[in-house]
């Protein structure tokens, strides 16, 4: 799969809109409470109300589940590294709706 690739801090509106589109159906995110996401806007939305314990399963110190979704199926390295280190699911859900609200202003 081609990612969209950008320079650090430098995003046109292409990369925008590819980094924010639906990925491709066989490499949806399948969330262990059931949550499917599509794209960054639905794990934005899925961090608020995942709990604490799906969210420990996906995210640890020996795991990076979000940060490997980012980098590796959507293409934002930004995001995989801003989401690298083992933090809170608050923390995630901010630093993932910021990054989705960064991009939806580069297609204004």
């Amino acid at each position: 799969m081609k990612k969209a690739k950008a320079a650090k801090g430098i995003v046109g509106k292409r990369v925008a809109s590819k980094l924010l589109a639906n990925v491709p159906e066989e490499y949806v995110f399948f969330c262990a409470d059931g949550q499917i996401f599509r794209n960054m806007a639905e794990l934005a939305d899925g961090l608020n109300s995942m709990s604490d314990e799906i969210f420990s399963y996906h995210f640890n110190c020996d795991k990076h589940d979000f940060s490997n979704w980012a980098k590796d199926v959507i293409g934002d390295e930004e995001l995989a590294r801003d989401l690298a280190e083992p933090i809170t699911r608050f923390e995630v859900a901010i630093i993932v709706s910021t990054r989705v609200e960064d991009l939806k202003a580069k297609l204004a």
